[in-house]
């Protein structure tokens, strides 16, 4: 963008800076508009999603000795990082054996170096998801894993106000009394549900629990907003690539924070391995995989549908939380996770969807001699948004920015 003006990169026409209505309303057009195969890499992620993030709250309860974790749980991330990054490596080779001809190389040193500075934005997410994995253990010592995961289900409603703020995205009436009706469940379900007791520090359990909790939810909310804003801002960087960047930031943020409990503690805290179990490893491998398979959701679904996707992981938790640990599903639970399940149903519900306004003004495409009217409007996600234009392109090149 330069002087106001936004520059094509097919055929170097320009056109004025759209508002942030246009690239809103544009957004809304492109989601409505889904293709069956979009539907199904949807379904996939969420099903995934569901196991996963469902596990590992289970995963971390196991991994408690008398109440306490053996390990660090930042050797626990820092393992999850490093795991992802291999992923990331190995996909990125298999990726670059496949390449068509003519493109350009993944591997060379001049496309690695061009991905990593326009990728740079990916070390903020980096860090939030670093703070929040750890986090995430600390939850586990005040809540069961049930209740955890409903905590985390407040994370929806805080990222609808930053996509609302940050990223111009818009929701109707109905989603927002969605978003409600979400509250009013996590809240059912909360209902006598904190601990008893004091802390260490002396204060009371619930006045500790709250602070965590307000941490908690606001941390990964922003980190999921930053991430879905970085990667689908450098939309034709391979995801693996970016991936690799974004692992890459985590295991050195974690790595900080080892060597930051070593000073600390002593230099026996250095051993990564201390204290890990079968359990661990498992949470390890879980972990890596969730990590993964958000990336892919941020990238080429909605930041929204990922949090709503592990809304639904709250049964499964609370059901194998029963199962294994004896924890009772109260009334509360029940009632609490069927308001949940209505309002992702409103949310998602074909009458929800935002209606399009009329526009404001027209878009006018200039190339180097003379104006000239629209031909073929497309949608240039950039940033989480996309600017309503337009410009004569071959048939090779009418390509979907995202998977159909």
């Amino acid at each position: 963008m330069k002087n106001g003006m936004i520059e094509c990169s097919v055929c170097h026409s320009k056109l004025h800076s759209p508002s942030p209505r246009t690239v809103s309303r544009a957004y809304d057009r492109h989601r409505s508009k889904v293709s069956s195969r979009a539907r199904a890499l949807n379904i996939f992620l969420v099903v995934g999603d569901c196991i996963f993030v469902g596990l590992q709250p289970i995963l971390v309860y196991m991994s408690k000795v008398d109440g306490k974790f053996m390990f660090s749980p930042i050797s626990v991330n820092f393992l999850t990082e490093a795991a992802k990054v291999l992923f990331a490596i190995v996909m990125l080779f298999f990726q670059a054996r496949h390449q068509k001809v003519g493109e350009k190389p993944l591997l060379s040193v001049s496309t690695f170096i061009q991905a990593a500075r326009n990728n740079v934005l990916l070390a903020v997410p980096a860090l939030l998801y670093a703070v929040n994995n750890y986090l995430k253990f600390i939850m586990q010592l005040y809540f069961n894993p049930a209740t955890v995961k409903m905590l985390s289900n407040l994370k929806v409603l805080v990222i609808a106000v930053l996509l609302k703020i940050i990223m111009r995205r818009r929701f109707s009436i109905i989603q927002w009394e969605a978003l409600a009706l979400l509250l009013i469940g996590i809240s059912v379900n909360q209902l006598r549900s904190l601990p008893e007791g004091t802390t260490a520090l002396g204060l009371p359990v619930a006045t500790v629990a709250y602070i965590y909790t307000v941490v908690f939810v606001t941390v990964p909310s922003m980190a999921s907003v930053f991430n879905e804003y970085a990667l689908k801002s450098q939309f034709e960087t391979s995801i693996y690539l970016q991936n690799l960047f974004l692992y890459g930031y985590g295991a050195i943020f974690n790595f900080l924070a080892i060597i930051g409990t070593v000073i600390f503690k002593g230099p026996g805290s250095f051993d990564i391995f201390q204290g890990h179990s079968k359990a661990t490893m498992f949470l390890i491998c879980n972990n890596a995989a969730q990590g993964i398979l958000s990336s892919f959701f941020f990238k080429y679904a909605d930041t929204i549908l990922k949090k709503y996707s592990s809304t639904v992981a709250t049964i499964f938790t609370g059901i194998a939380s029963a199962a294994l640990f004896g924890h009772t599903l109260t009334m509360n639970f029940i009632l609490g996770i069927s308001i949940v399940f209505i309002s992702m149903h409103q949310f998602f519900s074909p009458l929800a969807k935002v209606k399009d306004e009329a526009p404001n003004g027209t878009l006018e495409m200039m190339d180097a001699q003379n104006l000239r009217p629209k031909d073929v409007s497309f949608i240039n996600m950039t940033a989480g948004a996309a600017e309503d234009a337009s410009h004569r392109v071959g048939p090779d090149e009418r390509e979907p920015l995202l998977p159909k």
